[in-house]
């Protein structure tokens, strides 16, 4: 159990302004556990949401929201409109659910000043891809638990860092690769492990491309957006909306389709598909050793990542890794003897999401019935069993065991998502060394495995 410095605003706040004020008016100081609940104050996980868009509102918050035992107590973003929605969004949760007025919610415009706060236990890291593994590196520092939205990083070197400022820690870090919590993807890779298509020979990972587009017209930043800060480590470009996100509204945001903020749809699903790809074939702790593809890229527009694309990888077990947006969206497994094919069926996370486009409410089938009716035996190998990734993860908070998707994990399917896109960009094979991340005689390549940082944004 955590001390009461750490617990913060349960025993501080809590119990000195409840407890000591009963007896400085002459109640007696012990109070029956009924007042406080199942998740009395000294045992309730206290969350601050460090980005409020898209993904926060529609995914992150609304999970951990669904949970007694954590409670949401600060919201986080440069755009102070969307700081100001995400407190009512919080505040009219807990109001509606308790039947009275609540307001209990602190914004802030600086993700540090969160982090300064002793009442927060832990936090939900709901930004743009380049800014995850930053955010995370100064949390962990801090002494926060983390729940870290996928992509784990802009770029290898990024996640190497994080992945070991997190295990020099000791803090708990869950990967927001949520496929890890959904029964057909587990199953899935508990049959391909456990034989059932004999032995595994390759993997077809099917993921669309990004289309090109984006008004480039240079426009004035709202001056309630800290838009400086949000490049963050980037270079610094003149604002326009389709480089950030929209001013009214939570639709898909621009910057997810722009390279100097992450890699598109490759890293984005990627990250999702090739982490369950992982998952099955048992190198969720290594990654490829050859990489090699094409992609058109757009010749107009604002957005510049992938768009049609197929890249291959070479395992160091034999398995041969093939994605593109010609497969199915989904993971297809191929082995001596059949192939199951596993996908989110008809499955949204947010309204914007790509896969409203799949109208395949299949989530599991295989090239013959019986292999998904199979049992697996208590002798068998079971894979680590999550109902829902943020339900996981508070569980490893009290707990402190590894969780379902853990720093290292997240940063190898990461950085095979990356290399796959260093592939499309250099248009030629690649030789990867998955012990010492690097390339193999190979200096071009080894430059793109980090980027120049802009101050003061830099990680320290």
């Amino acid at each position: 159990m955590k001390s009461a410095k750490e617990n913060g605003i349960s025993r501080r706040t809590f119990l000195k302004t409840s407890i000591g004020a009963a007896a400085a008016i002459g109640f007696p100081t012990i109070v029956p556990s009924s007042v406080f609940g199942q998740y009395a104050p000294s045992k309730r996980i206290n969350v601050g949401a460090i980005g409020a868009g898209r993904i926060s509102r529609g995914h992150d918050m609304p999970l951990i929201l669904q949970y007694d035992r954590a409670r949401i107590i600060a919201v986080c973003d440069l755009d102070a409109h969307r700081v100001e929605d995400g407190k009512k969004f919080v505040n009219d949760f807990y109001a509606k659910k308790n039947g009275t007025a609540y307001d209990g919610v602190t914004g802030y415009a600086n993700y540090r000043e969160l982090l300064a706060n002793q009442d927060v236990d832990a936090v939900v890291i709901s930004t743009p891809d380049h800014w995850h593994a930053l955010i995370g590196i100064d949390a962990v520092r801090a002494g926060k638990d983390v729940y870290l939205q996928k992509p784990a990083s802009l770029t290898i070197a990024e996640g190497r860092a994080l992945s070991n400022a997190v295990q020099a820690s000791g803090r708990i870090l869950q990967i927001g690769s949520q496929q890890r919590s959904t029964v057909q993807f587990r199953y899935a890779a508990e049959l391909v492990r456990n034989g059932r298509i004999g032995d595994l020979q390759r993997v077809e990972v099917g993921l669309p491309g990004d289309p090109p587009g984006g008004d480039k017209t240079p426009m004035h930043a709202p001056e309630w957006f800290n838009y400086d800060m949000w490049l963050g480590e980037t270079p610094s470009v003149y604002y326009t909306v389709d480089r950030v996100h929209p001013q009214q509204g939570y639709n898909r945001p621009g910057w997810l389709r722009c390279r100097q903020f992450g890699a598109g749809m490759i890293t984005g699903w990627g990250a999702h598909h090739i982490d369950s790809a992982h998952w099955g074939m048992n190198t969720e702790y290594t990654g490829p050793i050859e990489i090699w593809g094409h992609a058109k890229f757009p010749d107009h527009g604002l957005w510049d990542v992938h768009g049609p694309f197929k890249t291959e990888a070479n395992y160091a077990n034999g398995v041969h890794m093939s994605v593109s947006g010609d497969y199915p969206n989904g993971i297809k497994f191929y082995g001596t003897k059949g192939w199951i094919f596993v996908s989110r069926g008809n499955e949204q996370v947010t309204k914007s999401d790509p896969v409203a486009k799949l109208n395949d409410a299949t989530a599991l089938a295989a090239s013959d019935p019986k292999i998904i009716k199979s049992v697996i035996g208590p002798d068998e190998i079971h894979l680590y069993e999550s109902k829902e990734q943020h339900g996981n993860w508070l569980d490893c908070i009290i707990s402190r065991q590894e969780p379902i998707s853990p720093v290292e994990m997240g940063h190898r399917a990461c950085s095979t998502c990356l290399l796959h896109d260093m592939a499309m960009v250099l248009k030629r094979k690649l030789y990867w060394d998955p012990v010492l991340e690097r390339f193999k005689n190979d200096d071009e390549a080894n430059s793109m495995l980090s980027r120049p940082q802009r101050a003061p944004y830099r990680l320290a």
